[in-house]
């Protein structure tokens, strides 16, 4: 066997391993990230009230009273009204701060970035915790109100971090160019930059509705007598009987999500296809 083929011989050998790794890895990662879902949808069909095997029987009764609860779709709503105003408004935040850290310079600028950057690194029992302090201090009643302030707070800066690794990728002769061609900055803003981060906004925004609608920590902290789809599954785990109605439900809510995050992810794509971009730049800014 000459040394050509040998090397050949170690090299197909070591390319089949590395796709051997891979695909073992990614099968745990799989498992990690959606194996909690399939045993709520498995054990969600079980007509036992017993997380366990051997399953009594297969029924869909569950879903039957899951539907027929009125306090699951209040919690839901619940939810969905706080995502909804706390994705627009992080995202402006985000806008305005990703502009003005990356745009700018000025005194304190890394200081700044820093403290916008905070919420990202310190966990969220801390946060929620404080939060409650802070609105107790000051007599603000515990509701909505505080839920959806306090998801600002953990939301844009992801926001702030995904749109800045954009903006630091653009073309900065771009926004030049406009306002040497006679436009605003107003008009530069609006006609040249935010159609290029319309891909990143879409993401942020995806990433930001996800956090706050399946957030527990800090909505637990500052809800008060408010009741998020998350407070409500916490509290009737502690009720035996409603734990397969818990498993159904969030069967699928998880099912509705992942519907969801693909199909934008996936619009996203294309949209980014054909602007020749790769869509894991959005993620990670390179």
């Amino acid at each position: 066997m000459t040394t050509g083929s040998s090397v050949a011989l170690g090299s197909t050998a070591r390319g089949r391993l590395s796709l051997a790794f891979r695909t073992v890895f990614l099968a745990f990662v799989g498992f990690v990230l959606f194996g909690p879902v399939v045993i709520l949808a498995v054990f969600s069909l079980n007509d036992s009230i017993i997380l366990g095997f051997p399953f009594k029987g297969a029924t869909t009764s569950w879903y039957v009273q899951a539907f027929r609860e009125p306090n699951i779709w209040a919690s839901l709503w619940t939810s969905l009204k706080v995502a909804a105003v706390v994705t627009p408004v992080s995202l402006l935040l985000g806008l305005t701060s990703a502009i003005a850290l990356t745009r700018f310079r000025f005194r304190l600028r890394g200081t700044i970035t820093a403290f916008v950057a905070l919420p990202l690194v310190i966990p969220w029992l801390v946060i929620g915790v404080g939060s409650l302090l802070f609105f107790s201090a000051t007599d603000i009643p515990l509701g909505l109100f505080t839920i959806g302030v306090s998801h600002v707070v953990i939301a844009f800066p992801l926001a702030t971090a995904l749109l800045s690794a954009q903006l630091y990728r653009l073309e900065p002769h771009l926004h030049e160019a406009a306002l040497d061609l006679g436009a605003t900055e107003r008009e530069a803003l609006r006609l040249v930059v935010l159609p290029l981060l319309v891909p990143t906004l879409a993401a942020s925004a995806i990433f930001v509705f996800s956090w706050s609608f399946n957030n527990f920590i800090v909505s637990f902290f500052t809800a008060g007598f408010e009741n998020t789809f998350p407070i409500w599954v916490f509290s009737t785990l502690r009720r035996a009987r409603d734990l397969p109605m818990v498993n159904a439900i969030s069967t699928l809510v998880s099912v509705v999500q992942v519907i969801v995050v693909v199909g934008a992810w996936q619009a996203l794509r294309r949209v980014m296809d054909r602007r020749g971009q790769d869509i894991r730049e959005i993620v990670i800014g390179s």
